[in-house]
């Protein structure tokens, strides 16, 4: 009798599908994630109002740096573990890829610990600097003292998160996010202001409610990583720490935290310039803003998946798929960011009274997105190409792409404010920066070479 012939292994779906589609697979999940993640900071914001004014301005002092924290854990180093992992994968490496999870368990350890080292030193002068006084300065060395105690809790939690992105799987990441959300609304909450037996822990317990939300996450996730159910099952010993594995990963996460960098540093640079020109204009740059704002998770979403997708094809060997899978990622983010900033531009006054009946407040808001508004689509595509650019370990460009814009707003900035022009003139800017950023990183795409990196 013959044998029976031995079935052909099935095809990595995310090597060989129809790339739109996959793209709006895996986007889904993360969506939810980050529209979870945007409405804890609403509701965290709505509880902290409560404890009085001086917890509200201890937070706003704190929140860039907690920002920054997040965006470098789970947007920088987390894309360089999702990259590593996903070429990995993609040239069908096992071993290696274990390796990389087991060396992205070390870099979490160094980054949570160096990030609570960091600012819990120079807190107290780094919120002094930032106009801190008083109560305001107390609150928020309470608050940043807390959250950066349990830095780690937070790093564990976003890198091993993208280990399991960079296997391709997005719906076990986004629903323990999902979950790690909602916990950080109950127990922040609980702590912060009080309940039943608990007593009010103030700020402390708001910050508390975010390092055991992240906490039980890293857990979840690190029982999920060991159960066997992924591609591969983490190793915790075992493994010898190899160099060439930790700099496949920091060799995109070191560089792109720099983009996270030069994130927080033009918004800070932004806010004190318009800041020149009134409270009004203050006030309407920041009504504006919000609306840009609003459209981040909706890219970070798009482009999370785009990392795991271009890694796991430059593998593979298979640069075109990759390449096209940028673009129509891009090409996504610009229609859905444009489209909106677009709408903004056609109805300013619309999005402006659901926050303000002010007229001063109205027409600044209504000149920034006149101005800025229809640059939304730039920002949104060069957001995305810089995630695909981490899956594929070339994302020097993009960096760069950030830089220019940075230095477009400091430099365009300075010299408006010098020569006293109108507020519309600085949002002019923003906008004319938006498209330097998006047309920077689409000319670093077209020209940096992408394929397989050697072993």
């Amino acid at each position: 009798m013959t044998a029976p012939a031995a079935a052909a292994p099935r095809a990595n779906p995310i090597l060989v599908a129809p790339i739109l589609p996959t793209i709006l697979r895996l986007s889904t999940p993360n969506l939810m994630a980050m529209v979870a993640t945007a409405a804890v900071a609403i509701a965290e914001t709505a509880y902290v109002g409560l404890l009085g004014t001086a917890s509200l301005a201890g937070m706003a002092l704190v929140f860039p740096v907690v920002m920054l924290q997040q965006m470098m854990s789970a947007g920088a180093m987390g894309g360089g573990v999702s990259s590593a992992v996903s070429r990995a994968l993609g040239a069908g490496d096992i071993e290696r890829a274990r390796s990389l999870a087991f060396h992205t368990v070390l870099i979490a350890l160094v980054g949570g610990i160096g990030m609570s080292v960091l600012f819990i030193g120079v807190g107290p002068a780094l919120y002094a600097l930032l106009g801190g006084r008083g109560a305001a300065l107390a609150e928020a060395l309470t608050y940043s003292n807390a959250v950066f105690v349990g830095a780690l809790a937070i790093w564990l939690c976003n890198l091993l998160a993208s280990v399991v992105r960079g296997m391709g799987n997005m719906v076990v990441p986004s629903a323990i996010l999902l979950a790690v959300a909602g916990l950080q609304v109950v127990i922040g909450g609980g702590l912060g202001l009080g309940f039943g037996p608990i007593p009010r822990f103030g700020m402390a317990g708001v910050a508390a409610g975010q390092v055991i939300a992240y906490g039980l996450g890293a857990l979840a996730l690190l029982a999920w990583l060991r159960s066997g159910r992924g591609r591969f099952v983490l190793p915790l010993v075992g493994v010898t720490p190899r160099w060439d594995h930790a700099s496949d990963i920091l060799k995109v996460g070191t560089i792109a935290m720099i983009s996270s960098l030069q994130s927080v540093l033009t918004v800070l640079i932004l806010t004190r310039l318009v800041a020149r020109f009134g409270d009004a204009a203050l006030a309407g740059y920041g009504i504006g803003s919000r609306l840009e704002f609003l459209l981040i998770p909706v890219t970070f979403a798009v482009g999370v998946s785009l990392v795991p997708m271009v890694g796991m094809a430059i593998g593979a060997g298979n640069a075109a798929r990759a390449r096209r899978a940028a673009w129509t990622g891009g090409a996504m983010a610009f229609l859905v960011t444009g489209g909106v900033g677009v709408a903004g531009w056609l109805f300013p006054e619309v999005w402006a009274r659901l926050f303000t009946s002010d007229p001063a407040v109205i027409a600044a808001t209504a000149a920034y997105l006149t101005w800025a508004g229809p640059c939304f689509g730039f920002f949104g595509l060069g957001l995305c190409l810089y995630f695909a650019a981490q899956g594929a370990g070339r994302v020097i460009g993009p960096v760069l792409a950030g830089t220019a814009r940075l230095v477009v707003i400091a430099l365009g900035g300075w010299a408006l404010v010098a020569t006293d022009q109108q507020p519309w003139a600085m949002f002019a800017l923003v906008g004319f920066a938006m498209v330097i950023y998006g047309a920077g990183s689409v000319l670093a795409l077209w020209v940096t070479p992408w394929g397989r990196r050697p072993a």
